[in-house]
């Protein structure tokens, strides 16, 4: 069975891996038909992902078929096509037993400590398998990634009409950029790229957005948007140290600042600023179960709209080779989504 493996840094290749075998108790073989290429893989390709670990078979947004199941498993059949929770926990851990398998000490996130979908088959607990037959394996696939936003946001709990800033119009922040939205909170998005700020506005009706530019301009700007006080909530989804640092400028007095990206570089700031405003600090992880069953409701009832997130489709051989351009922002990738026949 081929897999594509990320052998080191800016290295993939196809290899031939073995079937698996029958599942144990408790597990599940899945067919996989659609993986999503995130900001995680990305990083792993270029080597700045903290919790990566080479070489790796990536994949973890993924859209499945249960091709087998073992004894015990009561929660999918053979048949079924899911969405996968890839953070495979330790349910007897502290975390997870405080009800936060999203970060378990035990984690073992699929495609970056542990071989993740890049292949046609592979096994996994059936309890991370979230059902939902009437969505297509593509709109399957997206479900982690708008997890990751619904998590975020969760953690910062906008209300209606509370102003929220989120910096990074990336996927993870779009993902946020949706469940913001849904939270009935006055949006603004803030970009360093241009055309991303216009699909923001064009396509995902974000009415207010800030070019950043690094002069000090967008503390004035924002404050005009939101009437004098800055933002009471901002969620950095750039996973660049330099942003992230710098984020806390525009955190308002009593405000929270939630960095949902992640970095291997430090991450710096005056803390006289954020004693003087009384700011509260968030990490957000992953996602927990409970977000993916929403997300799949959300998409289900027409909620949420997966149609305009897919800007570019690549075949499982081909990948390799077109990887590197989604580095690139001039590509204008959002998501891309590879096909697994």
């Amino acid at each position: 069975m081929r897999a594509i493996q990320l052998e080191q840094p800016k290295s993939f290749r196809l290899i031939d891996i073995p079937e698996p075998t029958d599942p144990g108790p408790g597990e599940a073989i899945v067919r996989v038909h659609r993986i999503g290429i995130c900001g995680t893989d990305i990083s792993g390709y270029l080597g700045k992902m903290p919790f990566y670990s080479y070489p790796r078979i990536p994949g973890h947004e993924l859209g499945v078929e249960v091709v087998a199941i073992g004894d015990g498993v009561t929660n999918v059949a053979v048949g079924d096509t899911c969405s996968v929770e890839p953070y495979i926990n330790n349910p007897n851990s502290f975390a997870s037993q405080r009800g936060r398998p999203n970060c378990c000490e035990d984690l073992q996130v699929l495609g970056v400590h542990t071989d993740g979908g890049m292949r046609k088959l592979f096994t996994l607990p059936a309890r991370k398998l979230h059902k939902a037959s009437s969505l297509s394996m593509e709109q399957l696939a997206l479900v982690e990634t708008l997890a990751i936003g619904c998590h975020a946001v969760y953690r910062s709990a906008p209300q209606p009409g509370e102003n929220v800033l989120v910096i990074g119009a990336g996927p993870i922040g779009l993902s946020v950029i949706e469940f913001v939205k849904l939270s009935g909170a006055n949006l603004i998005v803030m970009d360093m790229v241009e055309s991303r700020l216009q699909f923001c506005r064009e396509t995902m009706g974000v009415t207010h957005t800030v070019t950043f530019v690094g002069d000090g301009s967008e503390e004035k700007t924002l404050r005009e948007l939101t009437g004098g006080n800055l933002p009471t909530i901002v969620i950095d989804a750039t996973g660049n140290a330099k942003s992230m640092s710098n984020a806390l400028n525009y955190v308002g007095h009593t405000g929270k600042l939630v960095f949902v990206g992640i970095t291997t570089d430090n991450v710096t700031f005056p803390h006289p600023l954020m004693h003087r405003r009384e700011m509260t600090l968030l990490a957000s992880r992953n996602a927990l179960p409970d977000d993916f069953d929403r997300i799949i409701d959300l998409i289900q009832t027409g909620k949420i709209d997966t149609q305009p997130w897919i800007t570019h489709r690549v075949g499982f051989d081909d990948l390799p080779g077109q990887f590197p351009s989604y580095t690139k922002p001039e590509t204008g990738v959002i998501k891309a989504i590879v096909a697994v026949e």
